[in-house]
Order: structure tokens, then C-alpha cells, then sequence
């Protein structure tokens, strides 16, 4: 029983000291190497962020030197916008000036070519009247009339050769006015060469002395382009007033609303004229007038039609 107790406590003495030997402190030199080691990886690591605190300063800079550089850009680009949209609005306002007195320009040669092909009928129908007379006095002469009744038909002094000749009873009853052709074509002329003044009169004498022919609507709008012209707008107005009102089977009239609406604008009164021109959208659908009035409309910013 003694040697028994004596056994067990020398077993559990060398448990004890291998437990020791195993949890007790481990010997100076391998601390040291641990402690050298953490240190290089401190190191290592204190490099690694300034390192990238390093990268960071330089990539900072080179972006705050290329958004300076972004600014100078951005800055330059609003000016060179500027001047640009300075230029274009000048362009616009001559190119808008440019179109009016082209339009101008180009009604008046439509007008004259209207004028040649008026005239060209006018000849034909002389001609045709002339060929008949011819053919009458041959079929009178074939028929055996005595030479003394043809005599008058055939002498200039005679009853039918006075009136085509010398115009006679009908210049005294006109008095000193120009023909309707003169004063017509010298209006076109006139206001296509800029000779505004003169064109004026020359196209009130037409409506004056040949207010009931075909081509008096025409003068009565280019009374109205005259004074559009010379910026008189409210002249102009009433001008395209009359023809809209005196002349209404005119070839005109889509022009001449669409133009006063245009002076209605320059006048300021834009709800009036937004009314004219979608008038011109409604009234005269695939024309030249109704595309410029939905330009008009659309720069305006309102609908082509009312709603």
C-alpha cells in the first residue's frame, strides 16, 4: 500500500514537470526572432501606406491639374459658343431680311411671267380677230362687192380703219392715263429694282384707272409688300386687308394673309398673328404660304392649329 502511494506521486511528479515543460515560457532566442520578425512586417507595412499615401498625393494633383485644365476648356468652349450663337442670330435676322425682299423679288417675276402669258393671250385673240376680218373681206370680196363698198372698209380714213389706228374717241375719253400694261409692268419693275416710292404710285394709278381687271389684286398686295418693305407694318395690314376682302377669288390671298401675319408680328401683336397664320394652315393646305406658316408657328413655339 506504502509503495503504492510512493508510485503514484512520482508518476504525477513527471506529469508535472512535462506539463511544465510544455506551457512554460519558451527560451529567449526564439522570442527575439519572433520580435525581429513583427518588426521587418511593421516596417514592411509603415512603407506600403506611405507608399500609397505617396500614389494618392500625385494621383490628387495630376486629377486637380486635369479638371483646372477641364475648367479653361469648358470656360474657352462657352465663349467660342457664345460669339457662335451671337453670329448665327446675326446671320438669321440678315437672312431673314434676305428672304423677305427675295420673296418680294420673286413675286414679282411670277407676276410678270403671269403678265407675259396675259399678253400672249391677248395677242392671240388679235390675231384670231384680225384673221377673221381678213376672212371676211375676202369672202365679201369673192362674193362681188363693188369696189366702191369695199372702199371704206379698206381706206385709213374711213369709219372701221380710224379707230384701230389712231386710237381716236377712246385716248380723249381716257385722258393722258398709261396704258393698264405700262403702269403694270413700270410697277414690277420698279419694285423689284427697290424703287419703292415710285412702284407705290404707279400701282395706285393701276388701281385707279383699272381697279376691274385681272391683275388688280395683284397691284393691291404689292401695296402691301411696298409698305412691309419700308417697315410701315400697320399700312401694310390694311393693304393685305383690302386684298382679302376686295379681291377673293385672287391668286393672292394666301400670300397676303401669310404676310400679314408676318406684320402683325413685327407690329407685337402675336395673338393676332398666330391667328392669321394658322388661318394660312387651314385655308391653303400643300402650298409654299402653308409650309412657311408651320415654320413660323413651330418657331414661335404654339401648334399649327388651335385646339
Amino acid at each position: 500500500m506504502r509503495f503504492r502511494n510512493i508510485a503514484a506521486f512520482g508518476v504525477a511528479l513527471g506529469v508535472g514537470a512535462v506539463c511544465g515543460s510544455l506551457i512554460g515560457p519558451r527560451p529567449a532566442r526564439a522570442v527575439a526572432r519572433e520580435i525581429i520578425e513583427l518588426q521587418r512586417d511593421v516596417t514592411t507595412l509603415l512603407q506600403g501606406q506611405k507608399d500609397l499615401s505617396t500614389q494618392l498625393t500625385q494621383d490628387h494633383t495630376v486629377m486637380r491639374t486635369l479638371l483646372e485644365q477641364s475648367n479653361d476648356s469648358v470656360g474657352r468652349l462657352n465663349g467660342t459658343m457664345s460669339g457662335l450663337q451671337k453670329s448665327v442670330q446675326d446671320v438669321q435676322a440678315n437672312s431673314g431680311a434676305r428672304l423677305d425682299t427675295m420673296s418680294t423679288q420673286v413675286q414679282g417675276l411670277s407676276d410678270n411671267l403671269e403678265e407675259i402669258k396675259s399678253r400672249l393671250g391677248k395677242l392671240n385673240q388679235q390675231l384670231v380677230d384680225l384673221q377673221n376680218t381678213v376672212q371676211s373681206l375676202d369672202a365679201k370680196i369673192s362674193g362681188g362687192v363693188a369696189p366702191a363698198g369695199a372702199a371704206p372698209n379698206t381706206s385709213p380714213t374711213g369709219a372701221a380703219g380710224t379707230q384701230p389706228l389712231g386710237g381716236g374717241a377712246a385716248s380723249s375719253a381716257s385722258g393722258p392715263a398709261p396704258s393698264a400694261d405700262t403702269l403694270y409692268s413700270n410697277g414690277l419693275r420698279d419694285i423689284t429694282s427697290g424703287k419703292y416710292d415710285l412702284a407705290r404710285s404707279e400701282f395706285a394709278d393701276y388701281l385707279k384707272y383699272y381697279g376691274d381687271t385681272d391683275l388688280a389684286s395683284n397691284a393691291q398686295f404689292y401695296l402691301g409688300e411696298i409698305a412691309y418693305s419700308q417697315r410701315q407694318y400697320s399700312q401694310s395690314v390694311s393693304e393685305y386687308d383690302k386684298v382679302l376682302t376686295n379681291y377673293p377669288k385672287s391668286f393672292k390671298l394666301a400670300p397676303a394673309r401669310l404676310k400679314k401675319g408676318m406684320a402683325l408680328l413685327e407690329m407685337g401683336q402675336k395673338s393676332q398673328a398666330i391667328k392669321e397664320l394658322r388661318e394660312v394652315v387651314k385655308r391653303y393646305p400643300g402650298t409654299e404660304e402653308e409650309r412657311r406658316a408651320r415654320a413660323k408657328l413651330k418657331e414661335l413655339g404654339v401648334a399649327a392649329t388651335a385646339a
